[in-house]
């Protein structure tokens, strides 16, 4: 088992989701409103396990590598990102389903979503496999299945700030390390 993998996993069914929601018809909206529900619940539980557990993973890894700038620039994109996403499910919620409105606000946190899982595809988890071995990564993704089982009912969605919470994780990253990791080179902008 690889968190990489899980993460893959969880794009897949994202993409599977969205799928659904566009082959059904707009007159059937208690079906829409379920699909519409699981989906939104598990982007948000998604981005909530990434954050808890894979960037700052990533993180300490780019550390450890003397490539902090790259992982850093990767993770505050990734927050903002998933800012991004939360704000397009919000978004959702201003519309009825199955109206050519609800539809496009959809299709806006697909788009968000989308571009946000390719670049993660293409960056952040091509370097995680790169920075860390086999055995890290299984064991993050023990903790990865686990704190997705433990809420698989929905997580209560929180916008960060992309640099608070690079911030933060380097300093727990240097913290855990007691001390032996430099923080990172983060650009205050």
């Amino acid at each position: 088992m690889d968190i990489t993998e899980l993460i893959l996993d969880d794009h897949h069914e994202q993409r599977r989701l969205f799928a659904i929601l566009e082959q059904i018809d707009s007159a059937e909206t208690g079906v829409l409103s379920a699909i519409w529900d699981r989906l939104a619940a598990f982007l948000e539980l998604h981005a909530q396990a990434e954050e808890e557990i894979f960037y700052p993973a990533l993180l300490q890894a780019g550390i450890a590598a003397r490539r902090a700038g790259g992982v850093e620039d990767e993770t505050l994109d990734a927050i903002h990102d998933h800012n991004q996403i939360r704000d397009a499910i919000a978004e959702v919620a201003h519309h009825q389903v199955g109206t050519d409105g609800w539809y496009a606000a959809v299709a806006a946190a697909n788009t968000a979503n989308s571009d946000h899982m390719a670049e993660e595809e293409r960056e952040g988890l091509t370097d995680f496999r790169r920075l860390a071995g086999l055995a890290r990564r299984h064991q993050l993704a023990v903790a990865f299945a686990a704190y997705e089982a433990r809420n698989y009912a929905g997580v209560q969605p929180v916008d960060k700030d992309p640099v608070s919470y690079v911030r933060e994780a380097e300093e727990k990253a240097r913290t855990d390390a007691s001390g032996s990791l430099s923080v990172g080179t983060l650009k205050r902008n």
